[in-house]
């Protein structure tokens, strides 16, 4: 299953419903004490209700209702529900789903209460029409009854089966939007939450706000786990010390009866030891383990930033390890303000790694930020910006291209004195592919820029579906730079886009490629030793299949994947592996007519 969206309400400073969208990697994005972690933590009690739990504090200060409400949209759902042996069923044969077809379960938490109590509900357009509007909680018997009522010719077994017959029996069933209970429920609306549950994703949250020693929970969570492990790999040698402690007990046991005997010899008939073995979870704790790093110095001896990384780091693995002995097919990771202590390189080595989990199947990633370096080498569509409604003082969270102006006045973006160029392109993946591009050009003619290392250019992502506001609202004229826009030939608006930059008259200028798109300038010879798939490169589509979408074909039947990855997966999958793999030769056999080479002389000549 995959978050499609949360709703809040009554939530913290969330005294208003507020909807949020989730996407593989979103990043929420604001001021300080704005309502970022409130999200994350909305949904770790959500889901597990543990790192943070719900309370009495949580509803809203300002508002007399003390119940707050969780509400979570899924996607990807199950295919089938088994409620017994034999009755199987399905979400939407159940009338369980809303009607754009998703799974929405509500939280609903009573913080009137000291220990607040929870109700779920899922939310869905359901029966109501009289007499066919609670069958999920009817008993088999009951079934039965209603069945022979209506005269239905319909085996009376299997409640699934017997729900269908009466359903379709109706002339009208008034499908509205019902909320379904379903935590406390009886019946088979009791066990299809539990086939429910544990189709859901799992979610692991790391908080900013905590210390960073290695006796932290998120490293001992997984060392303990690597203790547990090679005890069970140990089970034989520990029967044989258990079974000599035994047998020396029962010695000394003996032994003491003998000379008691001597003392008194009416005071104790027998003297037996009563054994009792410690369990594995005496064992398990009977080991500690620290963390050394390089030349045997402890981890809590580290600076605060190589200590969060590492934290991160085990936060990540342990999250895996869930994953890898859990059934459940999905997991969401939630980090807040990843970029916390560390070094610009570790921020974009984090980032990168960011983007990489976000396209593994079954994974989703969410982040919260308020650092302009680490939130503009962010794919835009996964901003989320939240501010505050300058009237009412209630959280306002936006998506969409006309977020970023908001982005860059809240979180103070400044130029950078050393960037004389903001080069401009349309996606991450973009960044990635002109970066190598550049980088193999300049092995051969140093006098072309490095674009991976050089401080005279910054880039900038202006995301293909909101170029056009990037564009029209000239959102980088206070930076008082050049720009330099390459966008591909895909999209004909962006035609006007680029003549748009190009009448400007201040030296900046834009292209469009003369191949479809920038993966179109890949060698096939990169792609099979990256991936060791054999892919035709293509300067344009050829039976409606650009490259990306031919290399997702040949991956995903090379590793057995059912369906095919998306575009979005294939292009960053081509960004991390293929396109470093290209050599100026290999450019200029894609490229005869220089194309690449071009534009990166005019941007050399423009910072010199």
């Amino acid at each position: 299953m995959w978050l499609k969206a949360v709703t809040l309400r009554n939530f913290r400073c969330y005294e208003n419903e507020v909807n949020v969208g989730f996407g593989d990697l979103t990043t929420f994005v604001g001021r300080n004490d704005i309502g970022k972690s409130s999200v994350l933590e909305a949904l770790e009690i959500f889901f597990n209700n543990s790192v943070v739990s719900i309370e009495s504090g949580d509803a809203n200060v300002h508002s007399e209702a003390r119940k707050v409400e969780i509400t979570c949209e899924f996607i990807d759902l199950p295919a089938s529900l088994t409620l017994d042996a034999g009755a199987e069923t399905s979400l939407a044969d159940e009338f369980l789903l809303t009607d754009a077809g998703t799974l929405k379960i509500q939280k609903l938490y009573d913080c009137g209460n000291k220990k607040p109590s929870v109700e779920v509900f899922v939310i869905a357009n359901h029966p109501s029409s009289p007499g066919f509007e609670n069958l999920l909680e009817l008993k088999e018997k009951d079934l039965q009854t209603r069945v022979k009522e209506l005269n239905l010719q319909v085996p009376l077994k299997g409640n699934p089966g017997m729900r269908q017959a009466i359903w379709a029996a109706a002339e009208d069933l008034q499908l509205s939007e019902t909320a379904i209970p379903v935590g406390k429920a009886k019946e088979d609306a009791k066990r299809i939450w539990d086939q429910i549950e544990s189709h859901l994703p799992m979610f692991a949250l790391f908080q900013s706000d905590r210390s960073s020693k290695d006796s932290d929970d998120e490293v001992q969570s997984p060392m303990k786990a690597a203790v547990a492990a090679a005890l069970a790999e140990v089970q034989e040698d520990i029967a044989r010390i258990q079974q000599r402690v035994r047998e020396k007990a029962e010695e000394i046991a003996r032994n003491t009866h003998m000379a008691l005997k001597t003392i008194d010899p009416g005071l104790a008939s027998e003297l037996t030891p009563e054994f009792t073995p410690p369990t594995a979870a005496r064992w398990q704790g009977l080991f500690s383990v620290g963390l050394n790093t390089d030349a045997g110095i402890p981890l809590n001896k580290r600076g605060s930033g190589v200590r969060r990384l590492v934290l991160v780091s085990f936060f990540k693995a342990e999250a895996e390890r869930r994953l890898k002995t859990s059934n459940r097919r999905s997991i969401i990771y939630a980090i807040e303000e990843p970029e916390t202590a560390q070094h610009p390189n570790n921020q974009r080595i984090l980032i990168e790694s960011f983007k990489s989990l976000a396209s593994e199947a079954g994974c989703q990633v969410i982040l919260t930020t308020h650092s302009p370096g680490f939130a503009s080498d962010l794919p835009n569509d996964s901003i989320r910006f939240i501010s505050r409604d300058p009237t009412t003082g209630s959280p306002v969270v936006q998506a969409g291209a006309d977020v970023f102006g908001a982005v860059a006045d809240t979180l103070g973006v400044t130029p950078d004195s050393r960037v004389k160029v903001l080069l401009c392109v349309e996606g991450p993946t973009d960044v990635v592919a002109v970066k190598a591009l550049s980088k193999a050009l300049h092995a051969e003619d140093n006098s072309l820029p490095n674009l991976d290392n050089d401080d005279r250019i910054a880039f900038v992502v202006l995301g293909g579906g909101t170029l056009k506001h990037w564009v029209d609202e000239y959102y980088l004229r206070a930076l008082n730079r050049r720009e330099v826009h390459i966008y591909d030939r895909d999209v004909a608006s962006y035609a006007e886009a680029a003549a748009k930059v190009n009448a400007r008259g201040d030296g900046s200028w834009a292209v469009q490629t003369t191949k479809h798109e920038i993966e179109s300038y890949l060698h096939a010879d990169a792609i099979h030793e990256a991936f060791h798939v054999v892919v035709e490169v293509t300067d344009h589509p050829v039976e409606g299949k650009a490259t990306p979408k031919r290399f997702a074909e040949a991956y995903s039947i090379a590793q057995g994947y059912d369906g095919t990855m998306n575009d979005t997966k294939a292009k960053l999958r081509l960004a991390e592996r293929a396109f470093p793999l290209m050599t100026a030769a290999r450019i200029n056999e894609r490229d005869p007519d220089g194309e690449v080479r071009n534009w990166m002389a005019r941007i050399r000549d423009m910072i010199q």
